[in-house]
Protein backbone atom coordinates (compact mmCIF):
# COMPACT_ATOMS: atom_id res chain seq x y z
CA UNK A 1 0.00 0.00 0.00
CA UNK A 2 2.32 2.51 1.30
CA UNK A 3 4.21 1.84 -3.17
CA UNK A 4 1.17 3.38 -4.10
CA UNK A 5 0.62 6.22 -1.99
CA UNK A 6 3.25 8.70 -3.39
CA UNK A 7 1.26 7.55 -7.27
CA UNK A 8 -1.88 8.75 -6.10
CA UNK A 9 -0.55 12.06 -4.45
CA UNK A 10 1.12 12.69 -8.20
CA UNK A 11 -1.83 12.10 -9.48
CA UNK A 12 -4.03 14.35 -7.40
CA UNK A 13 -1.62 17.06 -7.71
CA UNK A 14 -0.92 16.89 -11.88
CA UNK A 15 -4.93 16.62 -11.58
CA UNK A 16 -5.55 19.87 -8.95
CA UNK A 17 -2.64 22.02 -11.11
CA UNK A 18 -4.90 21.12 -14.83
CA UNK A 19 -8.03 21.87 -13.82
CA UNK A 20 -6.22 25.53 -11.92
CA UNK A 21 -4.87 26.12 -15.59
CA UNK A 22 -7.96 25.79 -17.07
CA UNK A 23 -9.97 27.64 -14.97
CA UNK A 24 -7.46 30.56 -13.28
CA UNK A 25 -7.71 32.96 -16.53
CA UNK A 26 -11.30 32.81 -16.58
CA UNK A 27 -11.95 33.65 -12.67
CA UNK A 28 -12.58 37.16 -12.00
CA UNK A 29 -9.40 39.70 -11.48
CA UNK A 30 -7.61 39.11 -7.72
CA UNK A 31 -4.09 39.19 -6.80
CA UNK A 32 -4.30 35.29 -7.14
CA UNK A 33 -5.23 34.98 -10.46
CA UNK A 34 -3.84 38.05 -12.03
CA UNK A 35 -0.28 36.81 -10.64
CA UNK A 36 -0.57 33.38 -12.02
CA UNK A 37 -1.83 35.26 -15.69
CA UNK A 38 0.65 37.57 -15.72
CA UNK A 39 3.53 34.54 -15.16
CA UNK A 40 2.10 31.50 -16.52
CA UNK A 41 -0.21 32.99 -19.35
CA UNK A 42 1.29 35.88 -20.02
CA UNK A 43 -2.09 37.41 -20.13
CA UNK A 44 -4.01 40.40 -17.87
CA UNK A 45 -7.31 41.60 -17.96
CA UNK A 46 -9.28 44.30 -16.72
CA UNK A 47 -12.76 45.61 -16.73
CA UNK A 48 -14.06 49.51 -17.03
CA UNK A 49 -17.09 50.74 -16.23
CA UNK A 50 -16.98 53.09 -18.95
CA UNK A 51 -14.42 53.96 -21.44
CA UNK A 52 -13.79 57.23 -19.40
CA UNK A 53 -12.05 55.45 -16.57
CA UNK A 54 -9.72 53.95 -18.86
CA UNK A 55 -6.55 55.51 -19.81
CA UNK A 56 -5.88 56.55 -23.68
CA UNK A 57 -2.44 56.82 -23.36
CA UNK A 58 0.89 55.49 -22.21
CA UNK A 59 2.63 52.56 -22.07
CA UNK A 60 -0.42 50.50 -20.21
CA UNK A 61 -1.79 47.12 -21.92
CA UNK A 62 -4.89 48.73 -20.91
CA UNK A 63 -4.90 52.32 -22.95
CA UNK A 64 -7.98 52.39 -25.05
CA UNK A 65 -7.83 53.08 -28.89
CA UNK A 66 -8.65 56.49 -29.51
CA UNK A 67 -12.07 55.85 -31.89
CA UNK A 68 -13.80 54.05 -28.91
CA UNK A 69 -16.48 56.80 -27.73
CA UNK A 70 -15.81 58.27 -24.37
CA UNK A 71 -19.44 57.28 -23.49
CA UNK A 72 -18.75 53.33 -23.94
CA UNK A 73 -19.77 51.37 -20.82
CA UNK A 74 -19.17 47.54 -19.91
CA UNK A 75 -14.96 47.82 -21.40
CA UNK A 76 -13.44 44.83 -21.69
CA UNK A 77 -9.28 44.10 -21.64
CA UNK A 78 -7.48 41.33 -22.10
CA UNK A 79 -3.83 41.58 -23.11
CA UNK A 80 -0.84 39.76 -23.64
CA UNK A 81 1.95 40.93 -21.22
CA UNK A 82 4.91 40.20 -23.97
CA UNK A 83 3.95 42.25 -26.63
CA UNK A 84 0.96 44.09 -28.17
CA UNK A 85 -1.88 41.60 -28.80
CA UNK A 86 -5.06 42.40 -27.13
CA UNK A 87 -9.01 41.94 -27.51
CA UNK A 88 -11.54 44.59 -26.34
CA UNK A 89 -15.32 44.09 -25.51
CA UNK A 90 -17.37 47.72 -25.29
CA UNK A 91 -21.08 48.36 -25.38
CA UNK A 92 -21.69 51.79 -27.15
CA UNK A 93 -23.41 54.67 -25.55
CA UNK A 94 -25.65 57.26 -27.66
CA UNK A 95 -21.95 58.02 -30.13
CA UNK A 96 -22.34 55.95 -32.42
CA UNK A 97 -19.28 53.73 -33.56
CA UNK A 98 -17.75 55.41 -36.79
CA UNK A 99 -16.30 53.80 -40.01
CA UNK A 100 -12.79 52.56 -40.03
CA UNK A 101 -10.33 55.94 -40.83
CA UNK A 102 -6.63 54.70 -42.23
CA UNK A 103 -4.52 57.47 -43.09
CA UNK A 104 -2.65 55.81 -45.72
CA UNK A 105 -2.70 52.51 -47.26
CA UNK A 106 -5.53 49.75 -47.45
CA UNK A 107 -5.66 47.54 -43.93
CA UNK A 108 -5.00 44.09 -44.21
CA UNK A 109 -7.25 41.23 -42.91
CA UNK A 110 -5.37 40.08 -40.08
CA UNK A 111 -5.40 36.40 -39.21
CA UNK A 112 -6.82 34.94 -36.22
CA UNK A 113 -6.87 36.67 -32.32
CA UNK A 114 -3.91 35.10 -30.00
CA UNK A 115 -6.14 35.60 -27.03
CA UNK A 116 -9.32 34.18 -25.94
CA UNK A 117 -11.86 35.56 -23.15
CA UNK A 118 -14.99 33.94 -21.72
CA UNK A 119 -16.36 37.46 -22.91
CA UNK A 120 -15.59 36.96 -26.11
CA UNK A 121 -17.58 35.22 -29.14
CA UNK A 122 -15.71 32.87 -31.03
CA UNK A 123 -17.72 33.19 -34.08
CA UNK A 124 -17.24 36.84 -35.01
CA UNK A 125 -14.73 36.67 -38.20
CA UNK A 126 -17.19 37.40 -40.86
CA UNK A 127 -18.56 40.33 -39.33
CA UNK A 128 -15.19 41.67 -39.03
CA UNK A 129 -13.96 44.73 -40.47
CA UNK A 130 -9.91 46.92 -40.39
CA UNK A 131 -9.68 49.50 -38.28
CA UNK A 132 -6.63 51.31 -38.79
CA UNK A 133 -6.90 54.83 -36.98
CA UNK A 134 -4.43 54.38 -34.12
CA UNK A 135 -1.06 52.70 -33.92
CA UNK A 136 -1.63 49.22 -34.05
CA UNK A 137 -4.52 48.11 -36.29
CA UNK A 138 -8.11 45.97 -34.81
CA UNK A 139 -10.48 43.61 -36.65
CA UNK A 140 -13.58 45.30 -35.08
CA UNK A 141 -17.18 43.31 -35.50
CA UNK A 142 -20.27 45.16 -33.91
CA UNK A 143 -23.46 43.40 -32.70
CA UNK A 144 -26.48 45.24 -32.17
CA UNK A 145 -24.86 48.01 -29.05
CA UNK A 146 -21.81 45.37 -28.09
CA UNK A 147 -18.45 45.54 -30.22
CA UNK A 148 -15.42 43.36 -30.29
CA UNK A 149 -12.56 44.65 -31.64
CA UNK A 150 -9.00 42.39 -31.07
CA UNK A 151 -5.10 43.29 -32.56
CA UNK A 152 -2.41 40.79 -33.02
CA UNK A 153 -0.09 44.28 -32.73
CA UNK A 154 -0.04 45.02 -36.40
CA UNK A 155 0.86 48.17 -36.48
CA UNK A 156 -1.50 50.52 -39.07
CA UNK A 157 -0.89 51.31 -42.67
CA UNK A 158 0.71 54.72 -42.49
CA UNK A 159 1.25 55.16 -39.08
CA UNK A 160 3.76 58.38 -38.23
CA UNK A 161 4.85 56.57 -34.84
CA UNK A 162 5.92 53.09 -36.64
CA UNK A 163 7.43 54.83 -39.36
CA UNK A 164 9.59 57.51 -37.69
CA UNK A 165 10.73 54.24 -34.94
CA UNK A 166 12.30 52.62 -38.29
CA UNK A 167 13.69 55.17 -39.40
CA UNK A 168 17.36 55.07 -38.04
CA UNK A 169 19.04 57.82 -36.18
Amino acid sequence: MNRRRPLVVAAATVGALAAAAFALPNLPSNPVTDAVNDRVFKERQKRFATAAEAPTRGGTAFALPSWIPKDATDVRIRARTGGEARLIRFTLGKTPLDGPQCTAGDPKRLGGTELAAKWWPRDTRAEERAECRDVHQYQVAVRGRHVYAWTDGTPSPGDRTTASAAVPR
